[in-house]
């Protein structure tokens, strides 16, 4: 996956001001990311890929929200996407160091989860392996969170498996200022 250049030509600037105003608004002054700039040269996909977003304020909290992208990205095997929420998100979201690892080489029952965090990965888990929750994996997770949260855990998984094949199929390299998977 570090190849250096993606299957698919990004946007080279100058960008077209509708298009330079939107990365703006997303990236806050930072270069926009290489995902961006593919997309942004497909129009009907980047409006597409915008509306599908999820990071805006949700009924997550940002550690919740997180801790169910982390978790698809690393079994999507998605380091590129991965990489860019643990450097831009994890401090924010007061992941430690053993939970970003978690993220990636553990699973729901890991020490540093909390109990609400446990069925949090079971149903990430769930959901990428079979794409659906059995009675006990619902139940465990409406314990602690409601239908609203439940509905945007489950967009979420869909919305960064959806973000994982794009990235890993147009084999975008690694942002430089992101994070790595873990090694042992």
């Amino acid at each position: 996956m570090s190849q250096a250049t993606p299957r698919v030509a990004p946007l080279a600037p100058p960008y077209p001001p509708e298009i330079q105003m939107q990365f703006d608004r997303i990236m806050r002054g930072a270069p926009p990311l290489m995902l961006f700039r593919v997309m942004a040269g497909h129009a009907r996909a980047w409006d597409k890929f915008r509306a599908g977003g999820l990071l805006d304020p949700g009924p997550l909290s940002l550690r919740e929200r997180e801790i169910v992208i982390d978790r698809t990205c690393a079994l999507t095997g998605c380091e590129y996407e991965w990489g860019v929420h643990v450097a831009v998100f994890a401090g924010p979201a007061k992941l430690t160091d053993d939970e970003v690892r978690a993220t990636v080489q553990g699973g729901a029952t890991s020490a540093c989860w909390s109990p609400a965090e446990q069925p949090l990965i079971a149903a990430v888990d769930a959901l990428h392996h079979r794409a659906t929750l059995d009675d006990a994996e619902f139940a465990a997770l409406a314990a602690h969170y409601d239908e609203a949260q439940i509905l945007e855990i489950m967009l979420l998984c869909g919305f960064y498996r959806t973000v994982s094949y794009l990235a890993n199929g147009l084999r975008l390299p690694l942002e430089q200022k992101a994070a790595r998977f873990p090694t042992v």
